[in-house]
């Protein structure tokens, strides 16, 4: 059986439905569609998997009572094939250990039947919000940008713009935040432009001594300098044909920035210590995280220079900016991490996945990789902890009651103390509470309290119930 509404967007979420029971299946599909979701709905769990890779489902709603294979072994599959894929069970009270079972190895959440739609809704909600889509989006003609993971709307403004311009020989100014990815955009860049097959080469401009950097970028003859021994060609012969990237060009000294622009306006180098030059072919990508046209007011950076190299610029949001990438790159790096480490790992819990999330990221992808490799690293168990990312983090693991037990455990607290502030007698402890007598051992009982037990006789109840001998 399957069932869909045709009227829905194309980009509306994809769900996968699997239940033998018809009406439970058509009532699913209903409730779903009706909620803006796209549905396929299947009777058997071999059904399911025919459809993973037809329909490519962002999330699977399955029984775990199926003919045949059951919701447990179909997880097991989907696990393995689709690691980020996030599977929510159906279960009925006699099967709750199983479901408890399978989400401690990985189901994203389990619902008894009868379930409460509301919080149906809000699970799957919940599940999309925080996984990864289990289909890349970058296909066959796509495989210039492979390594930008990212489902964001302003990250696909960008890849656009980088599409278009590649197509060019303009010099290209990439600004963001550090770590937001400039290096991989700029690859990104020369992977789709006719310049592909020759070299992309690197320089970190910050990175290199200024004695050292000329003769890096344009090379040096035999004899130019001490330890000259033998001519040594630069980072832009290196680069001939290709796309040379000068990354933290911001930080460039002052007397090389007059070189590079003769270099730029000539389109040829000269090594240091000769007085030959040599012409070169290479598209410029510039790359910075500092403000240039600040730097231009106060005359750290050459004005004409800026204007050579910021031909058109591209900005990179921060991760911060671009959350829904999280889950997808979190996911990414712990497969792709997994193998180094030879782990296991499946994936995140739901809670540890929100606090990835919920994090500020001042180093952006740069340190989601770094907090990732730490998890992947230390983690003894397939499904990735909370705990485990909080210290990452460097967050304290807080433990976060609801309503109703943190009222509980802030009433019981407050009769303990009283009790052992009077001693156990109940006519003083019920008079600081201001409760008559009555209602007092109503409490008292309530939480199995016994005021005997607080008189100075040896014995003492700890706030967790446990019975003490007095020390003294």
């Amino acid at each position: 059986m399957s069932a869909s509404a045709p009227s829905l967007s194309a980009h509306a979420p994809s769900l996968l439905v699997v239940d033998d029971d018809a009406d439970m299946l058509r009532l699913l599909s209903m409730r779903l569609n009706a909620a803006g979701y796209r549905v396929t709905a299947v009777s058997s769990a071999e059904s399911a998997l025919t459809q993973l890779d037809i329909a490519h489902p962002q999330l699977v709603l399955s029984d775990v009572r199926l003919p045949g294979k059951d919701g447990l072994a179909l997880f097991d599959i989907i696990r393995a094939r689709h690691p980020s894929l996030p599977v929510i069970l159906l279960t009925a009270h006699g099967t709750i250990p199983d479901a408890v079972e399978a989400t401690a190895r990985g189901v994203f959440t389990y619902l008894t039947k009868p379930f409460d739609g509301k919080e149906l809704l809000d699970k799957i909600s919940q599940a999309l919000a925080l996984s990864a889509p289990t289909v890349s989006e970058t296909h066959a003609d796509e495989s210039w940008r492979s390594e930008i993971v990212s489902r964001s709307s302003r990250m696909a403004e960008v890849l656009a713009e980088a599409r278009m311009i590649a197509q060019s020989d303009a010099s290209v100014l990439l600004r963001g935040d550090s770590g937001a990815g400039k290096e991989m955009l700029a690859r990104a860049i020369h992977r789709a432009s006719p310049r592909a097959r020759k070299p992309f080469v690197a320089v970190n401009c910050g990175a290199i001594p200024e004695a050292l950097l000329e003769s890096e970028l344009f090379g040096h003859v035999k004899g130019a300098f001490t330890d000259a021994s033998a001519n040594h060609k630069g980072l832009f012969q290196a680069a001939e044909g290709g796309t040379l990237l000068l990354d933290e060009i911001g930080d460039m000294p002052p007397a090389l920035q007059v070189k590079l622009l003769r270099v730029l306006q000539e389109r040829a180098v000269r090594p240091v210590g000769s007085s030959q030059s040599i012409p070169v072919d290479v598209r410029i990508i510039s790359a910075t995280h500092r403000d240039l046209d600040a730097a231009m007011q106060t005359s750290q950076f050459r004005e004409d220079l800026y204007y050579r190299l910021n031909v058109v610029t591209l900005t990179l949001p921060t991760l911060g900016d671009r959350r829904e990438d999280i889950p997808l790159l979190a996911n990414h790096f712990l497969l792709k991490l997994a193998g180094k480490y030879g782990k296991r790992l499946s994936g995140f819990a739901p809670e540890a996945l929100k606090a990835l999330t919920t994090a500020a990221w001042p180093g952006n992808v740069r340190q989601l990789f770094n907090v990732v490799e730490q998890v992947c690293a230390l983690s003894t168990t397939p499904l990735v902890p909370l705990a485990l990312v909080q210290r990452a983090l460097r967050t304290p693991s807080i433990e976060v009651l609801n309503y109703a037990d943190a009222k509980q455990k802030f009433e019981r607290d407050y009769l303990v103390g009283l009790l052992k502030l009077t001693d156990g007698n109940v006519a003083d402890a019920s008079r600081l509470a201001d409760r008559n007598r009555t209602e007092f051992y109503r409490l008292l009982q309530k939480h199995a309290l016994t005021p005997g037990q607080f008189k100075g006789d040896g014995v003492v109840v700890s706030t967790d119930g446990v019975a003490e001998g007095r020390q003294g």
